[in-house]
């Protein structure tokens, strides 16, 4: 935590934001409005929580416009325009991350022609291949294993047990956390009456800035071409990634998901929890794919799709209503049977 803690004007200097209150109390931790205590900043989005509101012992909270006359007759109130955001700022200036200590541990082992830049942190037992180029104030956790060639661009985080294929390139400030394995062969073969015969992949992987990987994801690295994760995209933990997929800008792809060899995303897509997305799938800017939807054919720019099988969103909802009135339309259609029987 910073030393201390925060006032509240502090924090409204922080966010940005306008004080209604007493502007000397402390803050030194976050907390839910239900929870917090005297020494707490919490936020508040709806009256919904009105309750908890009138309950709620924290010193200061966080609050839109449309709230705030409410919030400042109980406690101290910091006006913002998004109290989610801003209480991010605020966590960040409470509980600053760790600064890692310069230098190599001494179980580390770091192969030929290695370059490391200024304020690297190389962590125990970790295993560097030849040729490799670490930009400034890369750090790196235990066991993590970047094989011959690995270029990480400065201010990049891996966390334990990472492990960079061979020729993968990594932007500034990417972040990838423990046990995720990137830059791997691909799942390739060609497939023939005698078996299946591994298809060479020599191409790399290529992670643009800002880039963050969950845990235990795995992406592989291209066959002939590199795979392609573009600036700003952020995927969550237990995704597969397969080789020659190219993942545009500011793209966020949620836990489980699947995406198949050489398929395309474009910018700003969305793409919910345990999705699956098919071989060669073209995927257009903006569109947003549901959780556990199944795509295998283009989708278009802005596209919402849903359903195992993905569909367009509109027509999803209208088979799920049809599905519904299915018992009464089934018995309607018994009834006229048997009364056409009768009357037969």
């Amino acid at each position: 935590m910073a030393g201390g803690g925060l006032t509240a004007q502090a924090v409204a200097d922080v966010v940005g934001g306008r004080l209604l209150g007493n502007g000397s109390v402390l803050i030194r931790s976050v907390a839910p409005l239900d929870r917090a205590g005297p020494a707490d900043l919490s936020l508040i989005v709806s009256m919904a929580y009105r309750l908890e509101l009138q309950d709620s012992r924290a010193a200061a909270v966080l609050v839109t416009d449309e709230l705030a006359a409410e919030v400042a007759a109980v406690c101290t109130a910091i006006v913002v325009k998004d109290p989610g955001r801003a209480l991010s700022q605020v966590v960040m200036h409470l509980y600053p991350a760790p600064v890692p200590v310069p230098g190599v541990d001494v179980t580390a082992r770091v192969g030929a022609g290695v370059v490391l830049g200024e304020g690297v942190s190389v962590g125990p037992h970790v295993v560097i291949g030849a040729r490799v180029t670490l930009g400034a104030r890369c750090r790196l956790d235990a066991g993590v294993v970047l094989e011959d060639e690995v270029v990480l661009g400065d201010d990049c985080r891996l966390g334990a047990h990472v492990v960079i294929g061979r020729r993968s390139r990594l932007g500034d400030r990417v972040s990838v956390k423990a046990g995720a394995v990137l830059g791997g062969t691909g799942f390739g073969f060609h497939s023939g009456p005698e078996g299946h015969q591994r298809i060479p992949h020599v191409g790399g992987l290529v992670l643009g800035d800002d880039v963050e990987i969950g845990s235990l994801t795995t992406i592989d690295g291209g066959s002939i071409d590199d795979t392609v994760i573009e600036r700003g995209t952020k995927i969550d933990n237990l995704v597969h990634v397969g080789h020659n997929v190219r993942i545009g800008e500011h793209c966020i792809l949620a836990g489980g998901v699947l995406v198949g060899g050489s398929a395309r995303l474009g910018r700003f897509v969305i793409v919910g929890g345990s999705a699956g997305i098919g071989d060669h799938v073209v995927i257009g800017d903006g569109a947003r794919i549901g959780a556990g939807t199944g795509v295998f054919r283009e989708v278009p720019p802005g596209a919402t799709m849903s359903g195992y099988i993905g569909r367009n969103h509109r027509e999803t909802l209208r088979m799920q209503a049809a599905q519904l009135r299915l018992p009464s339309i089934i018995a309607d259609l018994e009834k006229l049977v048997a009364e056409r029987r009768h009357d037969g």
